[in-house]
This record gives C-alpha cells, sequence and structure tokens, in this order.
C-alpha cells in the first residue's frame, strides 16, 4: 500500500523537490544540532542578552536564527554567516547520504523528472554535500535558506515556488520530499503534493493528520515506486 500511494503522489510530478536534512543527508550527524545551537546562542547573547532566557531553551539553530534576527537583525545576520560556516562543516562529517537517497535520486532522473533541493539549510552546505558524494549532477536547482530573511524559510513557500521557476515549472506540478510539518505545509500552500518522510515513529500521525498524500519511512521506497523492481 506504501508504494501505491508513492506512486500515485508521485505520477503526476514533472519534478521533485527534495528537502535536504534528512530525506538527503543527516546534516549534524556528525556535528550535534544542539551544539551548533548552543554556539550560535552564545554568539548572539554577547550582543543581546536579553536573548538568554529564548536562546537557551532551544536546540534547534534555525530557531536561535530566527529569534535573534526578530530581536536585531544586525546581530541575526552575524548568527547566520556562523550557522553557514557551521552546516559547511557539519556535512563535511556528517557520513554518507540517507540510506536510499541515491537510488531515490537516480530513479527521478531516469524517468526524465527535474530535480531541486528546497531546504531551511544554507544553499552552501547542500552543495558541499552534493559535490562530495558526487550527487550535483542529478540536481538541476539548489535553494536554500534565504539570506537575512529567516521568515521565508518553510513553512513559507518560497524556496517551492523559486525552484519551480528555476526549474520552469508550475508549481502545482511538483511533489515534494520532506521530514517536518514544514515541509508538509509548504507544499500544500502552494498546491503540490507532499510526500513525508516518516524518519521517526511519531512522524507518521503527524503527517497524516497534515493530509500529506504519501508518508513513507524509507527513501528506497522512493525509488522503488518510481522504478518498481522486476518482481513488483
Amino acid at each position: 500500500m506504501e508504494t501505491d500511494n508513492l506512486s500515485t503522489a508521485l505520477a503526476s510530478a514533472t519534478a521533485v523537490l527534495f528537502d535536504f536534512d534528512g530525506p538527503l543527508c543527516d546534516v549534524f550527524a556528525g556535528h550535534p544540532a544542539k551544539q551548533v545551537a548552543r554556539d550560535l546562542a552564545q554568539l548572539a547573547v554577547r550582543s543581546e542578552p536579553a536573548l538568554s532566557g529564548k536562546l537557551t531553551s532551544t536546540d534547534d539553530p534555525l530557531e536561535v536564527l530566527r529569534l535573534t534576527h526578530q530581536a536585531n537583525s544586525l546581530v541575526g545576520l552575524e548568527v547566520e554567516d556562523a550557522l553557514t560556516a557551521a552546516e559547511v562543516a557539519a556535512v563535511g562529517v556528517a557520513g554518507n547520504p540517507t540510506p536510499g537517497a541515491v537510488a531515490s535520486l537516480e530513479a527521478v532522473r531516469a524517468t526524465g523528472r527535474k530535480i531541486a533541493v528546497v531546504s531551511n539549510n544554507s544553499a552552501e552546505c547542500v552543495r558541499v554535500f552534493l559535490d562530495r558524494h558526487g550527487l550535483a549532477g542529478h540536481v538541476l536547482a539548489v535553494v536554500g535558506r534565504p539570506g537575512e530573511q529567516p521568515e521565508l524559510m518553510k513553512p513559507n513557500p518560497h524556496s517551492l515556488i523559486k525552484a519551480a521557476e528555476l526549474l520552469g515549472v508550475d508549481v502545482t506540478q511538483c511533489t515534494l520530499i520532506g521530514d517536518s510539518l514544514t515541509d508538509i505545509q509548504a507544499a500544500h500552500a502552494v498546491g503540490s503534493t507532499a510526500i513525508g518522510y516518516a524518519n521517526k515513529a511519531r512522524k507518521r500521525q503527524v503527517f497524516a493528520e497534515a493530509g500529506a498524500e504519501a508518508i513513507t519511512e524509507s527513501m528506497q521506497a522512493i525509488a522503488d515506486a518510481i522504478r518498481p523492481q522486476p518482481n513488483d
């Protein structure tokens, strides 16, 4: 049934958009997000001490960025630069792509569909990772975190709209594969199809409640749905 749902969710897509952290790469596997968030918080609090309570209560680097920008855009720029540097360093020690990710990229490309990566991480770290693992040739466009505008990160559909424009397709003909509720929300905000990659058990219910057109716990299943195995 899972493969059937995936096949349906992908059938009408002229382009497949991949979220980065999760579906393609475990960005902070070798450089924990909690430590990155702590370092960014310390940087921000040096200039904005009033942020201490908010920033030390989160282990999400992107949330540190959002909160800092809201309070002081100049300090936000410092945090943004530091986060980008941390992400680039992190993907260098993140290990191999998510199991099944390479097969999925290859299968999508083999069907003639266009591929883009849409991420709340920096475009720089996405490109570094793709180049490092020889995957850049599969991806026609990378749309990362908008500089100086964290409010445009998903669930805002900005990155999906921009990716569709770069690929020359209608955004409603795109299918997004993402591992966060914000991915599902962003896709549905512009009429795209959403596939939830439930890499943690609790996410399956979250994605179902959000109305994801398909849910999978395996990126390999994406490849299998597009390019069925001989015994299927």
